[in-house]
């Protein structure tokens, strides 16, 4: 164990934690990535990407109603509960899915239903995960130990994308289908929910304020709190534009792919290929690249990464219409977004105190997260229509203009954080409890 903690630049009484954490964000980017890579396949290719905007309206839309759920309990209740207890709920809601394949339900349903799932398990459970994750440590501890347990994330990721690329082979030859891999996902949440009661039985986290509110004001908190702390308000309307400008360039990536490669089987295998490809990339940069920079670059220079990319992905798709500009214009847009800058956000959030701290990372990872997708989804739908109305075959150039525009507009507001960073750390709403004692030193695997 002492050797594994020098291994991975661990201090004394974090590597039983650490462990216990990449296990269980190991698991979950498995299961999304089985979910998403098989649910999306199906549906591009027999429904088609414009009624895919439609649906991503209807996931975000579920987001914000679960969160503002999420958001009544996340600051009121043990943060280890609640990750249980949303483990629990999604095992219970892939067991009801697989009824549905049993009873046969419209396959439309089905891998429409599975992306929804999909889509909370990318978005709904790692928010709950990374609230309690800066809970159990400090932000000193957090620019060690979180690009470590992304990186984790990212073997997870891995391991769903090998499974997936799989499942055409082993539908051909051995009759086991994506739907049956549904079971997996089932015994992975499971694992989750007893490793989690069992491995950290001996934690006590300080109890959140108890102070009963009405639901607008719970939901209002994480919104005033970020308009009155200037870092994180310009944060808000980067990540607007930057999720705006990630919807616009998936969907031109969705619609020359599925051009391109029209038959569902090897289509799942190309999306999977691509995802691996895409997936590694990020691997040797979160496990190399990103702790070198959150340690020795200043948090605030680290946020300019990712609208850059955007514009460098749009402007990618825009000169080069084929599939290689497709393919290209995606990576580049996609390279720092679970890396350096899901990781540098994360540090981020760590300043905010424990009480408000649950009802802002929902705020920002939840509420405008998926306000920004509605929003680019309706833009693009909105090019598509007027497009497809004149008869324009070239309508695309006028999303991915305005995926350019956006992030220009998201370079220039980081810009404009960094000038108000240095001042916005001494506002008294930041200011960070004294940890007596670390609770680092309770657990004992």
């Amino acid at each position: 164990m002492n050797r594994l903690s020098q291994l991975l630049n661990l201090r004394s009484g974090e590597t039983g934690l650490v462990l216990t954490l990449g296990f269980v964000l190991f698991s979950n980017a498995l299961a999304q990535k089985v979910s998403e890579i098989s649910s999306l396949s199906n549906f591009l290719i027999d429904v088609g990407p414009p009624q895919f905007l439609v649906v991503l309206i209807v996931s975000s839309l579920i987001s914000i109603l679960m969160t503002i759920l999420q958001s009544l309990l996340v600051d009121r209740f043990d943060r280890i509960t609640l990750v249980r207890s949303i483990s629990a709920i999604l095992g219970a809601s892939f067991i009801v899915l697989r009824l549905l394949v049993l009873f046969k339900a419209p396959s439309w349903l089905n891998y429409g239903l599975l992306y929804l799932m999909s889509d909370q398990q990318l978005i709904f459970f790692p928010t709950t995960f990374w609230i309690l994750a800066t809970d159990l440590f400090d932000i000193a501890q957090s620019k060690r130990v979180f690009s470590l347990l992304a990186t984790v994330g990212l073997f997870g990721n891995l391991a769903g994308i090998a499974i997936a690329s799989l499942v055409p082979f082993l539908s051909i030859h051995y009759g086991i289908t994506t739907d049956g891999l549904l079971t997996i996902n089932i015994l992975l949440y499971g694992l989750i929910y007893g490793l989690l009661g069992i491995n950290l039985r001996q934690v006590t986290l300080r109890k959140p304020r108890q102070k009963i509110e009405t639901m607008q004001a719970t939901i209002s908190e994480g919104w005033n709190f970020v308009k009155q702390v200037a870092i994180f308000r310009y944060l808000t309307i980067v990540m607007l534009a930057v999720v705006v400008c990630e919807i616009i360039v998936e969907y031109r990536f969705y619609v020359v792919s599925g051009t391109a490669i029209p038959d569902t089987n090897n289509y799942q295998v190309f999306l999977s290929l691509f995802t691996l490809g895409r997936t590694l990339i990020h691997l040797v940069l979160q496990s190399s690249v990103v702790r070198w920079l959150m340690i020795n670059i200043n948090l605030k220079h680290l946020f300019l990464f990712q609208p850059i990319s955007s514009l460098v992905g749009a402007a990618m798709m825009l000169s080069i219409p084929g599939l290689g500009g497709a393919i290209a214009g995606l990576l580049i847009q996609k390279l720092p977004q679970y890396s350096v800058d899901e990781t540098a956000r994360k540090s981020l959030e760590g300043l905010v105190p424990e009480e408000r701290r649950g009802r802002v990372s929902l705020f920002l990872d939840s509420y405008l997260i998926a306000g920004g997708t509605i929003l680019g989804a309706v833009i693009t739908g909105i090019v598509v229509l007027v497009g497809e109305r004149w008869g324009s075959s070239s309508y695309f150039y006028g999303y991915l203009a305005i995926a350019i525009a956006v992030s220009l507009f998201a370079i220039y507001m980081v810009l404009k954080m960094r000038t108000v960073y240095d001042s916005s750390l001494l506002n008294w709403r930041l200011k960070r409890r004294q940890r007596a004692k670390s609770i680092l030193d309770k657990i004992d695997l």
